[in-house]
């Protein structure tokens, strides 16, 4: 899991403007281009710089103040709005609809449009990029409706590996819940999280998706948050799953970067 950095600890620059919820590490890095960015009151033509916490660095003429504490969200995404930062066709964003009062948060994994659930949010790169990572065993868990009867054999080949298109998906974990009429709802597990998984994954099989939500995220549940509602997860939940202490509460700062595509399931 990602830790925080001790006070004399080296970090490259743009990841240090990043916990400082000034900008992604890759806008961070633009910044730098830009020559927006000074280190110690000289002007930075490059991101390949370390710094600590006794270096002083301004953005704009603007002295960036400390990093922040790790923090993460859960967040019930709707249907209808897109895991991305703009969105060429104009649709509305999970980052457009949050709190104002949030600060800068990135996605953990993501959902498509027409997907929704459990999505988490955090202020860290280091975690968001941790808790994306195959390696750390945490399933994705879905409730999913298909238009289709479902039979064991039928879905044998997602619970065995499937391929699509030249695209390898490692064994599903799968339960048939009950079938009503034309459709049926499944319980998936996956632990990649691939582009539209689950969806390219079941039209293999002749089944089509015609409602997908995520229910849980590794340990993190969606539990009974309403749709568009956000809960910071805090306490002996951070402590026990992320061996993190839940930092207290921040005033807003009112500036938020939007991150993320729309990939998942």
């Amino acid at each position: 899991m990602a830790t925080r950095m001790t006070q004399d600890a080296p970090e490259r620059i743009a990841k240090r403007l990043s916990r400082a919820g000034v900008a992604s590490r890759r806008e961070a890095e633009r910044m730098i281009g830009a020559g927006r960015v000074r280190l110690n009151g000289k002007l930075l033509d490059t991101p390949a710089i370390t710094v600590t916490e006794m270096d002083r660095i301004e953005v704009d003429g603007t002295l960036v103040g400390e990093a922040e504490p790790m923090r993460v969200w859960r967040y019930h995404k709707p249907q209808g709005l897109v895991t991305t930062e703009r969105d060429e066709k104009g649709r509305a964003t999970v980052f457009d609809r949050l709190p104002m009062d949030m600060p800068r948060v990135m996605s953990v994994g993501r959902l498509d449009i027409a997907s929704e659930g459990l999505l988490l949010l955090t202020n860290d790169g280091g975690l968001k990029r941790q808790l994306e990572l195959p390696s750390t065993g945490w399933v994705r868990r879905y409730r999913v409706r298909v238009h289709g009867v479902v039979t064991d054999r039928m879905v044998e080949p997602l619970l065995n590996g499937i391929t699509v298109d030249g695209l390898h998906y490692q064994p599903m974990q799968l339960q048939i819940d009950s079938q009503k009429g034309a459709n049926a709802w499944l319980t998936v597990g996956i632990k990649e999280g691939k582009n539209r998984e689950v969806r390219r994954a079941m039209e293999a099989v002749g089944l089509t998706v015609n409602r997908l939500i995520r229910i849980a995220y590794g340990p993190f549940q969606l539990g009974e948050l309403v749709a568009g509602q956000v809960d910071e997860i805090r306490g002996k939940v951070m402590r026990d799953q992320l061996g993190k202490a839940a930092p207290a509460a921040k005033p807003a700062r009112g500036r938020r970067v939007k991150k993320g595509n729309d990939r998942d399931a």
